[in-house]
């Protein structure tokens, strides 16, 4: 056994890096590299049925920023703390075509100990539940539903779906539960004042996996020219969110138990990364934005570095699952010392 086996339910992954979704995901090239850098996964670009989630594609536009927000060069080499602001569209490839071509794929994939999977972004449940249904019986081995797209309240009406509420959530995976046997993976929105409510209504609902969590909408204002930068809001991502998405899989861990898969999104940036992940309860982590900006390499590299992070320890990937979630504490249990925060305040000169 390799020491960055884990497991997703009872899908075991050769290690716990998944290339996530992306316009680095939309070409049968993409997916390749991808697998070539050696990761555990790869999820294709996402589709739907929507004419307007395809026609979106076209009117997209990225800008990556540096910490003081001006736009940095888009020269696949950022900075550590550089930030993807963008709106995105989805794949303009029929459902049945893009299909075929990760049937292929994930053949493949699997040649090598790894997965193809196939992402679904939500529109109408009805025509998801029915390409659903399709994806199994074209023998893919995993199903990526996305209802947590950061888009879904500025694109096009009915081109995709953000959903916030528990209720719906359950409605939606319980149609698709019905819809097929397949391991089934649902991502969820950040923008949620109680993402693990989220997490536990797929979870109850069959969700095999849920996958936490999408980036947020922002709206950036450009000192040179005094206008939006890329014209709208946008969806934000980078480093900064880790903590955010940490936190919110510690909380899912306790409310829904140990046992069951979590997988992050939404700040990875390197190998120490999804380290910090995996004791934050991730049993795998889905790379895209550092993938877009950085190449293909990112993947490659993340997967050297959890190794060599994995092997200073003395342990194996698994055994990080969770440790620092479960010795999360409350204010209240912290240790009494007042005065202390004196030590921090800047002094007041006369």
């Amino acid at each position: 056994m390799s020491r960055l086996d884990v497991a997703v339910g009872t899908l075991p992954l050769k290690n716990p890096v998944i290339c996530g979704s992306g316009e680095h995901t939309m070409t049968a090239d993409g997916i390749r590299a991808a697998l070539r850098a050696g990761v555990g996964a790869v999820v294709a670009k996402s589709v739907n049925e929507s004419a307007a989630a395809r026609q979106q594609l076209d009117r997209t536009d990225y800008a990556l920023l540096g910490s003081d927000w001006r736009r940095l060069p888009w020269d696949f080499a950022p900075p550590a703390d550089a930030q993807l602001l963008c709106r995105s569209g989805l794949i303009q490839l029929e459902f049945e075509p893009w299909m075929e071509q990760l049937v292929a794929l994930d053949r493949e994939a699997a040649a090598q100990g790894a997965y193809v999977i196939p992402s679904l972004i939500l529109s109408d449940l009805e025509q998801c539940a029915r390409y659903a249904r399709a994806v199994e019986q074209m023998g893919l081995r995993v199903l990526e539903v996305n209802i947590g797209a950061p888009h879904g309240e500025e694109a096009a009406r009915g081109a995709i779906v953000l959903e916030r509420s528990s209720e719906r959530i359950t409605t939606i995976v319980r149609t698709l539960r019905a819809a097929t046997r397949l391991p089934l993976w649902i991502k969820l929105t950040g923008q949620s004042e109680d993402v693990a409510a989220l997490a536990d209504a797929a979870r109850q609902a069959g969700a095999d996996a849920v996958v936490m969590m999408g980036r947020f909408m922002g709206f950036l204002p450009d000192l040179d020219t005094e206008a939006p930068v890329l014209g709208t809001s946008a969806a934000l991502g980078g480093g900064w969110a880790l903590p955010l998405t940490a936190r919110w899989l510690a909380l899912s861990r306790k409310r829904l138990g140990p046992d069951y898969p979590l997988l992050a999104t939404n700040g990875a940036r390197n190998g120490h990364d999804v380290a910090r992940f995996l004791l934050a309860g991730a049993c795998a982590t889905e790379m895209t934005s550092a993938v877009f900006t950085g190449g293909y390499e990112v993947l490659a590299r993340s997967v050297r570095e959890l190794d060599e992070y994995v092997q200073s320890r003395g342990k194996r990937a698994a055994d990080l699952l969770g440790v620092a979630a479960d010795r999360l504490a409350s204010y209240a249990d912290q240790d009494s010392r007042p005065g202390y925060w004196q030590t921090f305040v800047p002094p007041a000169a006369a």
